[in-house]
Parts: structure tokens; C-alpha cells; sequence
């Protein structure tokens, strides 16, 4: 993964625009990667799915929390992305209380297959999702990489949550300040 580009694909997103009116006043919006990512320097994090365990009451909620943290550390934005449509994105970060952590909806997965992290996720009923990871994409390039432990489609996991927390990528942005293109 390191020194790849992150791929280039077309986000369906819903974007705010008080022209419409009404109690959904939503368009939508097409988000290329590419572009989203071009010029800064941003955390991603991927995990399963929206509304789980795991996702909603520890991950989230952690890259929520340090945000100010990874802002200090001369990161521009922190996106959770997840295969997963825009409405319940939307829906989810309102329910966390999200208010810095930017959400971006993979509904179709082409993100997450592209970058090598889709599976299969049919012993929960939930078919293809992402596997849990974390990167540091400075413009448009993975510079680090967190990928959890025992990638598989069968369900032989315990859903880990040990190599893509903040705390990891918070410290492997401290220790490589100084190399970063973008220092802080």
C-alpha cells in the first residue's frame, strides 16, 4: 500500500443546499477521491459497517475525540469512509454527534475494492463491507498504512480494533513529523 496513490473513484454524497426547501433540503453530489485528497494531508479510517458495535461506541467516537490532535499534527481532514450509502452515513454521524470527522459514503464499495480491503461479510447478513484499516494520504499518496489482523471472508475474526486506532496513527504521525512533506 505504501507509496500507491488512493484510487481515483466517484463518491455519491448528499450535500446540503437551502435552494431545495422543505424538511430534506439534500442534493446529490459526486465526490472524486482523487480530488478529495489532492493537496493535503488527511486520515482515513475504514471500518465494517455503520451502527455496529465496535465502529459506534469505539472508533468513531476515538477519531472524534483526537481530532484537535491530528489538526496539531498538520493533518487538514479526518474522513471515515465505509461501504455504506449516503443516508445512513448521514443518519449514523448524527447519531454519534459527530461534528469534526468528515463521513464518506462507499455505498457501491468501488473504493474499498480498489484499495485491496472489500470482504465478505454473509455469516452476519451484511455482504460485502470493508475490512478495518487506517492510512495517512498526503496529497493523493498512502504514506502510512494500518491494516488489522487476519483479513478474511469467513468470519474467523473477533472484529479486531488494535492497529488502525488513533492512538497508532497519532503516534506514527509524531515519529515521522520531521520526514513528512507537510510537517507540523
Amino acid at each position: 500500500m505504501l507509496g500507491r496513490n488512493v484510487p481515483d473513484v466517484t463518491l455519491k454524497t448528499r450535500a446540503r443546499d437551502e435552494s431545495i426547501g422543505g424538511d430534506n433540503p439534500f442534493r446529490w453530489q459526486d465526490v472524486k477521491t482523487g480530488d478529495l485528497f489532492a493537496g493535503k494531508r488527511s486520515v482515513v479510517f475504514s471500518l465494517p459497517g455503520a451502527f455496529t458495535p465496535t465502529c459506534s461506541n469505539e472508533q468513531c467516537p476515538a477519531y472524534e475525540r483526537y481530532y484537535d490532535d491530528f489538526r496539531a499534527l498538520g493533518v487538514d481532514e479526518v474522513y471515515c469512509i465505509s461501504v455504506n450509502d449516503a443516508f445512513v452515513m448521514y443518519k449514523w454521524s448524527q447519531d454519534l454527534g459527530l461534528e469534526k470527522v468528515k463521513m464518506l459514503p462507499d455505498g457501491s464499495g468501488d473504493f474499498t475494492r480498489r484499495i485491496g480491503m472489500l470482504i465478505n461479510k454473509d455469516h452476519l447478513g451484511f455482504g460485502d463491507r470493508s475490512w478495518r484499516y487506517a492510512m495517512v494520504v498526503e496529497d493523493g499518496e498512502i504514506v502510512a498504512w494500518f491494516e488489522e489482523p487476519g483479513i478474511n471472508d469467513d468470519g474467523t475474526d473477533e472484529d479486531p480494533y488494535v492497529e488502525s486506532t488513533p492512538d497508532n496513527v497519532l503516534a506514527w504521525l509524531r515519529e515521522n513529523r520531521d520526514e513528512s512533506r507537510r510537517a507540523a
